[in-house]
C-alpha cells in the first residue's frame, strides 16, 4: 500500500495550494480518506475527511470555509484545496486512509502517506 502525497510548497498568506494524494495497493472506493497536519513541536492534528462512500465530509473548525476535500475514484486520488492560507497553516500535511470509515482522529487510520510540506509566509 502506498499513499503518495504531493503539491506542497511555499505560498504567501492569502494564497492557495492544492495537495494531491495518489493511492495504490488498496481498493480506493472502499476507503475513507483524510488529511492531517503536523506543525513543528506539535502533535499531528485532524484537518478533514471524506467518508468511504463519499456522502459526507468533515472539517476542523480552523479550516472550515477555506479548505475543501474531494476524491476522484477514477484516479485513486484525494485532493485538498486550500484557500485563504494563513501562517498558522504551516505544517507537514499527511493523507490517510481507513477501510470503510471516515477519519476524525489518527487512532483509526489504517494507512499514512509520507507527508508534504506547506509553508505560508506572512
Amino acid at each position: 500500500v502506498q499513499l503518495q502525497a504531493s503539491g506542497g510548497g511555499l505560498v504567501q498568506a492569502g494564497g492557495s495550494l492544492r495537495l494531491s494524494c495518489a493511492a495504490s495497493g488498496i481498493t480506493f472506493s472502499r476507503y475513507g480518506m483524510g488529511w492531517f497536519r503536523q506543525a513543528p513541536g506539535k502533535e499531528r492534528e485532524f484537518v478533514t475527511t471524506v467518508t468511504w462512500n463519499g456522502s459526507d465530509t468533515y472539517y476542523a473548525d480552523s479550516v472550515k470555509g477555506r479548505f475543501t476535500i474531494s476524491v476522484d475514484n477514477t484516479k485513486n486520488t484525494v485532493y485538498l484545496q486550500m484557500n485563504s492560507l494563513k501562517p498558522e497553516d504551516t505544517a507537514v500535511y499527511y493523507c490517510a486512509a481507513r477501510f470503510r470509515g471516515h477519519i476524525i482522529n489518527k487512532a483509526v487510520v489504517d494507512y499514512w502517506g509520507q507527508g508534504t510540506q506547506v509553508t505560508v509566509s506572512s
